[in-house]
């Protein structure tokens, strides 16, 4: 940041490699890492007996929520393709440090239960949310975690929002990225991380505005040097 050379950014695997195996998945994520990803980037909710899990949706696919569930109960029901949902403790276990982990928080209210799944690991991991509010509350409890907020409209003041959540990653829409932008978040501190980057021609166009990592469904796309 501060460059005159933009750098190259970050590979991001969005939910592993979804286009080669079932989305947040250890598969998918083991795919992600074996093509070279620098950072895996999850979903996570959590079970009535408080485990941390890493899926997209509050819902299975046959309805059932997975809150109103403890892992016993979500792991007797059908998933997609047959796919185990994995505990982030078992994600954490797999990456063993070897990329970063982006942690986007779905379920709302378990901004401890995430805390403290993560507290024993050793690698480096980055929490994220829609829910601004909760990266507040999570900038309070635990001050040294690196905090992001994600939009699909750009805040009018970016770097207030970032200053009032504690939040240094800043995770719009690639389409919404622009020189301002960046120019704003870097004069903040912060990184700016597009997602969802699927075009190759977007990752490049991206990396030319010096954003920090680009975040796809295929890392392989988003080789920009």
């Amino acid at each position: 940041m501060g460059s005159d050379v933009p750098s190259t950014p970050l590979r991001i695997a969005h939910r592993g490699m979804p286009r080669a195996a079932p989305e947040n998945t250890l598969p998918s994520f083991q795919l992600a890492l074996d093509a070279g990803a620098d950072g895996i980037e999850l979903d996570v909710h959590a079970t009535a007996d408080g485990v941390v899990v890493v899926h997209h949706d509050a819902e299975l696919l046959d309805g059932a929520v997975i809150a109103s569930l403890t892992l016993d109960e979500l792991r007797r029901h059908e998933t997609a393709d047959g796919a185990v949902i994995p505990t982030l403790d078992e994600v954490c276990d797999m990456v063993a440090g070897h990329a970063t982990l982006f942690v986007e928080i779905k379920g709302p209210d378990i901004e401890q239960q995430v805390l403290e799944a993560l507290g024993e690991y050793g690698g480096d991991v980055a929490i994220h949310s829609f829910d601004h509010p909760m990266i507040q509350r999570i900038s309070q409890l635990d001050p040294s975690r690196r905090l992001g907020i994600l939009f699909e409209l750009t805040p009018p003041q970016v770097a207030q929002t970032m200053a009032r959540t504690g939040a240094l990653d800043v995770w719009p829409h690639w389409s919404l990225v622009t020189p301002q932008l960046v120019s704003d978040v870097h004069g903040a501190g912060g990184r700016v991380i597009p997602w969802t980057v699927n075009n190759q021609q977007h990752a490049l166009a991206l990396a030319a505005l010096d954003v920090d990592a680009l975040c796809g469904d295929d890392v392989r796309l988003l080789m920009t040097d």
